[in-house]
Parts: structure tokens; C-alpha cells; sequence
């Protein structure tokens, strides 16, 4: 009777499971807005083929996806806000790529951002993606090769990519207004010190662990490893927290078995730049819907952002187990930390600590 008890919770916990794993979330997203997204990430690269260029195009690509942050509220509005995006991922490239040369610091470094970024972006409640692509820039750039005399090259290309990524943002703003009415400006959520700067040290604290572990393990490149760890615990609970380590890893495993694929195949300059176009479409119009289904396009399109200068220096299979292995240990990671900063406990005794080293104004 008790066995029987025991399984049928169990039969009830995996179905439930298995219905938030396969949930498909509504959406009234434009389709103009993924074509709009594809077309300023993908731009830039498509001008570095041209020109022969591909690693030039990688960087600015990378600051074409600020066009991500774009809100639907009024023109003015949304204007400044990509542009305050904007300075913020190129102020995170630079530090990032200012790391690369003093491995010691590295990860000081990135927790350093992470903290910063996230309580910047907690304080003006800047919605999804959050701090995450902020924190993935500096993380691509702290692990990118180069001369130090390359620096303001690499930002430079990367600030050209945002700018492109505004422009683009302004003339579909114009288009899309016309077809919907804005939204209303949103106020600040309350500044409250659990909130914006209790979460932000506790999610700096993790992501500095999880890059902190992957450099233990020597593993080469561990870009992956923070970003994962930055997506799992931003969740806005822990049972969301979960779902997106499981829909991330899943999703991964999958995105995986495509990535190698690609790899495999004799993909030229212009062939990747316009599949990884295709892929940031695909990415904006199923990441509303479903998260983990968004990952499996997700996972290429990161390894070709960060490797595609590169590629044909290492085997297809040691870039895909790299990013399998980056990918599970960042979601433990992050998983760890969404159950310490959901946790009263751990939030009662660390608050009660971190409080003691705040100055008092914070306090109010």
C-alpha cells in the first residue's frame, strides 16, 4: 500500500514536470521584431565577410544584440534606454577585455561586474534578458586572444555594432508604433537594499564561483560557464529557477547534437554569418514561448559567436563537449544560488552580515 502510495506521487511529480517542461507560453510579439533583431545582429557580421573580416564582425555582432533591450514604450523613451544599454555592454566589454590581461584578477573582474550590472539594471528594472548579456560580453572578452594594443579596436567594433543595433531599433520603432500604441512608461520598482543590492552580491558571489570552479577544472575558454550559472539564477523563483536549468541543459543536449552537425559541414564566411542571421530569427521568435526550445538554437549560435574566427583549429567534438561541460556546471551552479537566494534562512543570516559592511545611507 505505502509502495503503491509512493508511486503514484511520483507518477503525479513527473507528469507535473513533464507539464511545465512542455508549456507553450503566449505570444503577442510583432514578427517584424525578430527580423528587426536578426537584421542588427546580423549585419554587422555580414560587413566583416565582406571585407574579409569574420573576427571583426563577430565583435560587433555581439554588440548588435543590445537591440534585445528594446521596451515597447514611447520612442523618446525607448531611444534613451537602448542607448544607456548600450554604453553599459560596451563599458562591460571593456573590462572584460582589460581582464584578459591579468588572469589573477580575471574573476575579481567579472564578479565585479556581475554585482555592478545587476544591481544597475534591478535599480532602473530593466526586464529581461536582464544583466545577462551585459555580464556575456565581458565574459567573451575576458577569454578572447589579443594584444593589448587591440583593446580600443575591440571596443570600438563592438560600440559601432550597438550604435547600428539603435539605428535599426529607431526606424522599426517608427514602423511599429504605427501598427500598436506604446506602452506606458513602467515606474522603478522600490530600491529596496534585499532587493537590489543583497540579490545582486549573492548573484555576483555565484557567477564568481562558477567561473572560479571552471578555471580549477582548466577548462579552456569557460565563457559559458558564468553565463549559464547568470541565466538559472536570475529566475524569479526557485521553482522558475528549475525550470530553466532543466529547459537549459535539455535544450543544450539538443542544441548540441546540432551544433555538431553544422560543425561538421564545409560552412564558408558568408554561410555561417547568414545562419547565425537565421538563427537569431529563429531565437526571437520561439524565446517568448518556449525558453528551452529557444536554447537549442541558443546553443549554436553561441559557440559560432565565440569560435567561428577559429574554427577549424579544434575538432567538432572538443568544442561540443567544452560547452556540454560549461553548460551543467554553470546550471549546478546557478541552481545552488537560486536555493540560497529563495531561501529565508540564508537570506536572514547573510543579510544580517552584509548589512554590517553597507554604509548607513544604503540602509534607507
Amino acid at each position: 500500500m505505502t509502495q503503491a502510495r509512493h508511486w503514484h506521487r511520483l507518477k503525479r511529480l513527473l507528469q507535473r514536470e513533464l507539464q511545465q517542461l512542455t508549456a507553450i507560453n503566449p505570444s503577442d510579439r510583432l514578427w517584424q521584431m525578430p527580423v528587426a533583431a536578426a537584421l542588427a545582429a546580423g549585419l554587422p557580421l555580414l560587413v566583416g565577410v565582406y571585407f574579409g573580416r569574420m573576427d571583426h564582425g563577430l565583435i560587433s555582432m555581439l554588440g548588435g544584440l543590445v537591440f534585445l533591450y528594446l521596451p515597447n514604450t514611447p520612442l523618446s523613451h525607448r531611444m534613451v534606454w537602448l542607448m544607456a544599454c548600450s554604453f553599459g555592454m560596451a563599458a562591460c566589454f571593456t573590462l572584460g577585455v582589460m581582464s584578459h590581461f591579468f588572469p589573477l584578477l580575471m574573476t575579481w573582474v567579472l564578479i565585479f561586474i556581475a554585482i555592478l550590472a545587476t544591481m544597475v539594471c534591478r535599480y532602473y528594472g530593466l526586464g529581461p534578458p536582464g544583466s545577462l548579456f551585459f555580464i556575456m560580453a565581458a565574459a567573451i572578452g575576458a577569454f578572447s586572444p589579443g594584444e593589448v594594443l587591440e583593446v580600443p579596436l575591440k571596443v570600438g567594433l563592438l560600440t559601432m555594432g550597438a550604435l547600428l543595433a539603435v539605428l535599426i531599433a529607431f526606424f522599426y520603432s517608427l514602423y511599429s508604433l504605427r501598427l500598436r500604441a506604446a506602452e506606458a512608461v513602467p515606474p522603478r520598482p522600490p530600491p529596496s537594499f534585499d532587493f537590489v543590492v543583497f540579490d545582486a552580491v549573492v548573484i555576483g558571489a555565484f557567477v564568481g564561483i562558477s567561473l572560479a570552479l571552471a578555471q580549477a577544472l582548466q577548462l579552456e575558454r569557460p565563457y559559458w560557464v558564468p553565463v549559464s550559472c547568470l541565466a538559472v539564477i536570475q529566475g524569479v523563483s526557485l521553482r522558475a529557477a528549475w525550470n530553466k536549468q532543466l529547459h537549459r541543459v535539455l535544450g543544450t543536449a539538443i542544441g548540441l547534437l546540432l551544433s555538431w552537425g553544422l560543425l561538421l559541414l564545409a560552412l564558408d564566411p558568408w554561410s555561417i554569418a547568414l545562419l547565425m542571421v537565421v538563427l537569431v530569427f529563429v531565437i526571437e521568435t520561439t524565446v517568448v514561448r518556449h525558453y528551452g526550445f529557444a536554447v537549442i538554437f541558443i546553443t549554436p549560435l553561441t559557440i559560432f559567436l565565440a569560435e567561428a574566427a577559429t574554427l577549424g583549429q579544434a575538432t567538432p567534438a572538443v568544442l561540443i563537449e567544452a560547452r556540454l561541460i560549461d553548460t551543467v556546471l554553470g546550471c549546478v551552479v546557478g541552481l545552488a544560488g537560486a536555493a540560497c537566494l529563495h531561501s529565508p534562512r540564508f537570506r536572514a543570516v547573510a543579510g544580517r552580515q552584509l548589512r554590517r559592511l553597507a554604509p548607513s545611507r544604503l540602509m534607507r
